[in-house]
């Protein structure tokens, strides 16, 4: 029997009930027992009864922790030290799998996850997270699905991936002891800097791309402006996070910025189709991100405020 508890960081956002009711209708193989936990990261306990309520009817087994501080990584490291500690049954979990507070989980997601997990002996697994637009959605924006998160190798190397879809096996004893840093807790990105620490630490990691959640994309998300500025601090984190050592600082920069001067040319030359345009638009705004990432860590808070 494998025990996998998902594990959901919470903050203002009522619609972590649809995220729950999608793990309560998961399709679990005989052999998985699944239980949830919850860590809500407010200042005060808001969501809780309803978080409670709704797994009592979903008849979901519930560990729910208050992580107060608004930084999200004060939230992961209590789900995963949640994860590690006997559930109701005093069992430990076997692995621990990471879902957001705004995505819906396909019903054989578990399953998925598990099964890549058992065929591959990696310590972490990474999903897709696809995108969900609203009616109205520009079609450059649908064509580019520029708000789904697809996990992504390095000449063939997983270095590191996000926690909107992620299996950890708590099996191997560095999952016991790496935590997220509360430094990346406002501006994002701690799980790009935890799961590259797994990394060099020698975690092997995978991919599979059939164990899919789905977010629904706010309207607020909606613009040019608000994925420029997402591209370009996402880049921005990668690069602090993979020249933390410094041996590829240099080489990340010259790259970096030669990636970005030549997506630009590719956005201008594009500019009679603007699918194409905003594509290159997107992957310019991630390398120069990069180059300033190399240089200093972003410091805006992008985690704490009313989410969208």
């Amino acid at each position: 029997m494998t025990s996998a508890a998902v594990c959901v960081c919470a903050f203002r956002r009522p619609a972590i009930v649809d995220t729950l009711r999608s793990l309560a209708a998961q399709v679990l193989p005989g052999d998985v027992a699944l239980r949830v936990v919850v860590a809500e990261n407010d200042d005060t306990p808001a969501l809780r009864t309803l978080i409670e309520r709704t797994a009592r009817d979903l008849g979901l087994p519930l560990h729910y922790r208050h992580a107060p501080g608004r930084n999200i990584s004060i939230a992961r490291n209590a789900c995963l030290e949640a994860a590690l500690e006997p559930g109701p049954d005093g069992t430990r979990a076997d692995v621990m799998l990471f879902i957001d507070d705004d995505e819906i989980a396909e019903p054989d997601w578990v399953a998925r996850m598990v099964a890549a997990w058992r065929a591959t002996g990696a310590g972490v697994v990474f999903g897709p997270a696809h995108a969900e637009y609203p009616p109205g959605a520009p079609a450059w924006m649908r064509v580019n699905a520029f708000h789904s998160n697809i996990p992504v190798s390095n000449c063939g190397v997983v270095e590191t991936g996000h926690s909107c879809n992620a299996l950890l096996d708590l099996s191997d004893p560095r999952m016991g002891t790496t935590r997220f840093d509360t430094a990346f807790g406002r501006t994002g990105g701690e799980d790009v800097d935890f799961f590259f620490r797994l990394h060099r630490s020698g975690v092997r990691m995978t991919i599979t791309d059939d164990a899919v959640v789905r977010e629904p994309v706010a309207r607020a998300r909606m613009s040019l402006g608000w994925l420029l500025r997402r591209s370009r601090t996402v880049g921005a984190l990668y690069g602090a996070c993979a020249s933390v050592d410094g041996s590829r600082r240099l080489g990340l920069m010259g790259q970096g910025a030669a990636k970005a001067a030549y997506c630009g040319l590719r956005a201008l030359a594009a500019a009679p189709r603007p699918d194409r345009a905003a594509f290159w638009l997107m992957r310019g705004a991630f390398h120069a991100g990069v180059v300033s990432g190399c240089i200093a860590p972003p410091r805006q808070a992008n985690y704490g405020a009313v989410p969208s």
